[in-house]
């Protein structure tokens, strides 16, 4: 029997070897945090704390602003400098809390203690993930809790972890199920208290298989959760690649993956569900990995949430050779820095130092209409089509052509022989497309 996977999807250099062996290093913080307001998709949370305030570690400082919005929790103990912008890794500025750090983390009451979740209502859950300020961790940010509430739970039959950590050189997640499997397993299992008639899947690509050993060995006598090894293709951590995957099942951008009877959650953010609900432990930390050719040190670190990024690069020995480009995530698709004076977030799971500017060092020529991109594509449509919609900024014609189902996956950039910036132009068109169908709305 062949692998899970999907059809399309590039093999770019995986460069995983830089890291995957370095266990995860609890780095704690040295200079001051900064908490922006915005860390998850949907609306800023409220700060809670003015400047001069006392703050604690756990406490709430943010507080959710609407449906889909998230808490920020404090992760240290100190005096809150001010309230004010500070710019995030795609370069805005976001109202944020500041705290001078006491170094002393005193905690709020009963932060750590053991709780059975066995003895939790289905609500009783939903609300401490929803209090801990919980999101998805492998990149989007949309808060869990909203995710873990679908219309009908009874029609979820899959909850899937995604393991598959396919975007080159990130490891973060390959060390948690590595040195944590049992609380990704016992994370899975409370999640699994909410859907009566779901299983879970642990998906891991097959180029971790020490993992899935792992993993496997653990589940053995779990009769509603399994672990399916994926064939290693990027983007096979896709949400939709990772639904096709495993259940068969088709996601279109009209549909969410409850339609589809699945709920997809982050490796870390399992986790985090686990801390939160049987350790009562808010989501505080990070793991983030720090690596490239430029670094000194590739590691992987445990940060606390609101961190400063030049702190990371200190403690992995700094730079080697000066890089050419930063990137907050993986090479796919992260975002290139403005510069490391800006904070580790929920969304941060990796910051990439590379010596050259492979993107910079090609320059775009005209197309060919070699059809690469359309072998490639995930989704399953014609980049070519797409990018001529753009270039003229056509909305109509770029919905027309299936552009909004687009994953801005970077599949068809990345083979593209002509290094034509294709996910960048999609990206905006997107945007803007949405953003007209809200002023209709």
């Amino acid at each position: 029997m062949g692998l899970a996977t999907f059809k399309g999807g590039v093999h770019p250099y995986e460069g995983k070897e830089l890291s995957e062996h370095k266990p995860v290093q609890i780095l704690m913080p040295k200079g001051d945090l900064v908490y922006p307001m915005s860390q998850h998709i949907g609306a800023p949370a409220i700060p809670l704390v003015k400047k001069g305030d006392k703050v604690l570690a756990g406490q709430k400082i943010g507080e959710a602003s609407g449906f889909i919005s998230a808490n920020v929790i404090c992760s240290v103990s100190g005096t809150v400098k001010a309230v004010e912008p500070r710019r995030v890794a795609n370069g805005a500025m976001v109202n944020s809390i500041v705290v001078e750090n006491d170094g002393e983390y005193t905690a709020v009451e009963g932060l750590g203690a053991d709780r059975d979740p066995a003895k939790l209502s289905k609500q009783e859950i939903r609300d401490i993930v929803k209090e801990a300020g919980i999101v998805g961790l492998g990149g989007a940010g949309f808060p869990t809790h909203v995710k873990l509430a679908p219309k009908d739970e009874s029609k979820i039959e899959y909850i899937l972890v995604n393991g598959a950590e396919c975007e080159p050189y990130l490891t973060s997640d390959y060390r948690l199920m590595m040195e944590e499997p049992e609380k990704l397993v016992g994370g899975l299992k409370v999640i699994l208290q909410l859907f009566d008639n779901a299983k879970g899947v642990i998906g891991i690509e097959n180029n971790k298989p020490e993992a899935i050993k792992k993993l496997q060995e653990l589940v053995k006598d779990e009769s509603r959760i399994e672990v399916c090894p994926l064939q290693t293709k990027y983007p096979q951590g896709g949400e939709r690649s990772l639904i096709y995957a495993v259940t068969g099942r088709k996601v279109n951008s009209s549909m969410l993956p409850a339609d589809a009877g699945c709920i997809v959650d982050n490796v870390d953010t399992v986790i985090s569900v686990y801390n939160a609900v049987c350790k009562t432990t808010p989501l505080m930390r990070r793991v983030v990995t720090v690596t490239g050719d430029a670094i000194a040190n590739p590691q992987n670190f445990q940060v606390k949430i609101g961190t400063n990024m030049q702190e990371l690069i200190e403690a992995a020995g700094g730079f080697k050779t000066e890089p050419e480009k930063l990137i907050a995530g993986g090479p796919m698709m992260g975002m290139a820095l403005f510069g490391t004076d800006i904070p580790v977030t929920k969304t941060n799971s990796a910051l990439l130092c590379m010596s050259k500017d492979e993107v910079a060092a090609n320059a775009e020529t005209p197309c060919i209409r070699c059809g690469k991109c359309v072998s490639v594509c995930p989704s399953h449509i014609v980049p070519v089509k797409m990018m001529k919609a753009a270039l003229k900024g056509d909305c109509k014609a770029f919905e027309k052509v299936g552009g909004m189902e687009c994953m801005e996956c970077g599949s068809c950039t990345f083979i593209c022989p002509a290094k034509r910036p294709l996910t960048q132009a999609f990206k905006e068109m997107r945007k803007t497309v949405a953003a007209n169908r809200r002023k209709k709305a």
